[in-house]
């Protein structure tokens, strides 16, 4: 039987909890292998020059040497996934012939299928390819100065503070200090529900809602407008 090659690959954003995103949803697909995560270009570079590497996640807007720059300028065996906040950057990221283009917040579900058309189109056929491993049911995060496992059952609803979040258990909330849109994509989206920037619900945790919020047990949470119908289309069908 052929043995079969994993993809090695990099992660290079200047944002720690962008880079660690991007790790969590990796964790999950069989076949590939992330063997740095750089803060900066300059280090993706030193990196780049000592091994070889297949595939790059690389963000855009970074501090002295940009992304654009980065791809520019490295050996075009080496395929890129760009990863931005920005859409300004599209066309000129596919110029490069990047692989794709995502927009963060990056769900698992739309890095897959970055990842799938990379192995479609770069590997043959009989080789490797992106499979799902078994999916986790908890997420670690930072607390207390310690790395905290929380149970996806667990939770009961997600409430946001600028750079800070509160995860509401069943016992206990867990502050950390990450952004709601960061804490979002590691969720399972068929068990959560963003209703609000400042919102993120279990949806098993609902008590009752209304065309404008949502109880669980007896805190009630307002559905923005820009989320309503989205949030109603889903909830109607309970």
């Amino acid at each position: 039987m052929e043995q079969q090659n994993n993809i090695s690959c990099i992660i290079v954003d200047d944002e720690s909890i962008a880079r660690d995103v991007i790790a969590n949803h990796l964790s999950k697909i069989n076949n590939i292998d992330i063997v740095a995560s750089c803060g900066n270009a300059i280090d993706a570079f030193n990196y780049l020059n000592k091994h070889k590497i297949d595939l790059v996640f690389l963000d855009i807007n970074m501090p002295e040497i940009s992304g654009i720059s980065f791809a520019k300028s490295i050996n075009k065996d080496i395929k890129i996934i760009f990863t931005t906040a920005y859409r300004d950057y599209a066309v000129e990221g596919f110029e490069l012939q990047a692989v794709d283009y995502l927009l963060k917040p990056i769900s698992f579900n739309r890095l897959l299928q970055a990842v799938t058309a990379y192995f479609d189109t770069y590997t043959t056929a009989n080789s490797t390819k992106a499979t799902i491993l078994e999916q986790h049911n908890f997420m670690f995060v930072r607390a207390d100065r310690r790395m905290i496992k929380v149970d996806f059952a667990s939770i009961q609803y997600i409430e946001s503070y600028s750079d800070y979040i509160k995860i509401h258990l069943e016992n206990e909330t867990i502050v950390t200090r990450e952004t709601i849109s960061a804490i979002e994509a590691k969720l399972p989206s068929d068990a959560f529900l963003r209703i609000h920037r400042s919102f993120i619900i279990a949806l098993k945790s609902i008590t009752s809602f209304t065309n404008e919020e949502v109880t669980i047990n007896k805190t009630s949470l307002t559905i923005s407008r820009s989320y309503k119908k989205d949030v109603l289309k889903v909830l109607e069908k309970f």
